[in-house]
């Protein structure tokens, strides 16, 4: 499961969606359904944020410098502090669906045919990202895409909320955190390689403050916490090289063939559920 989640997090797969689904498929003997599994999960995604922090941490340090500096002086000065206002406001909208609706939330983390289903709609999503981009980008001439399609630090503040909004949908089992939030970054006019930066460095925050949350649980069900944490490190390991990954293909790669994945894993789940109960 450390494993599992570590490598489908950052990929625009839904590591949700492959937790919950795939223990059903292979009939592991716990269940989605225990008080535990979510403050497992949450621990499982604590490993991926480690690795995010130590992947972007000199771009941390000068992201929470700039927040104090932007937040002390009242107004926004340079690209830094620009991008941790951003981050800031990208991070509302998940912070504020997770505490209203935690509880509705965790249902769906019980029914893997919710997985399954929401795997087709994430792959779906994730093709609709990309022909609404290809569609901006014929209609642009080549100096228009140069300006239009830049870093992170330049997009508005009201595409951050949006981006942020669509990270609040990840929530669901199936929908992937990372593939929507790039996808976001696309409409709102970012490189993917951008996008994905922009995912990965938007994700970290919302990570930690579910850790804050959930983990604590873990203490209180007597559980095998040395497995449980050992599990946290190889989601790390393995987070970390699928960032390194990423960041490298989208320089040129696109969304399609995860979007195609996630439409056939969807559909193979929903088979297998029904004719292999």
């Amino acid at each position: 499961m450390g494993l599992l989640q570590g490598a489908s997090e950052l990929f625009p797969v839904s590591s949700l969606g492959h937790a919950v689904l795939v223990p059903s498929l292979l009939h592991w003997s716990f269940r989605q359904s225990d008080p535990s599994f979510v403050p497992f999960l949450v621990l499982l995604h604590l490993g991926t944020a480690t690795a995010l922090l130590v992947l972007y941490r000199t771009q941390w340090v000068a992201i929470i410098r700039g927040f104090f500096l932007a937040a002390i002086a009242g107004r926004i000065r340079n690209d830094s502090e620009r991008l941790a206002m951003l981050l800031l406001v990208g991070t509302i909208p998940a912070a504020v669906l997770g505490v209203f609706l935690e509880s509705r939330i965790k249902s769906l983390f019980a029914s893997p045919y919710v997985a399954a289903i929401f795997l087709i709609v994430n792959g779906l999503l994730m093709l609709g990202f990309e022909i609404m981009r290809r569609r901006a980008e014929r209609g642009a001439s080549r100096a228009e895409q140069e300006s239009h399609f830049g870093d992170a630090e330049r997009i508005s503040f009201l595409a951050a909320a949006i981006v942020g909004a669509c990270q609040a949908l990840a929530f669901v089992p199936g929908i992937s955190r990372s593939g929507i939030t790039i996808g976001g970054g696309l409409v709102a006019g970012l490189r993917h390689q951008e996008a994905a930066r922009f995912s990965f460095l938007l994700a970290t925050p919302v990570i930690l403050g579910a850790g804050l949350v959930e983990v604590p649980e873990l203490f209180k069900s007597g559980i095998p916490l040395a497995e449980y944490f050992a599990a946290a490190v190889l989601s790390g390991i393995a987070a970390y090289a699928s960032a390194r990954f990423l960041l490298r293909y989208f320089r040129s790669g696109r969304l399609d063939p995860y979007g195609f994945y996630c439409v056939a894993a969807g559909l193979v789940g929903l088979a297998l559920l029904h004719f292999n109960p």
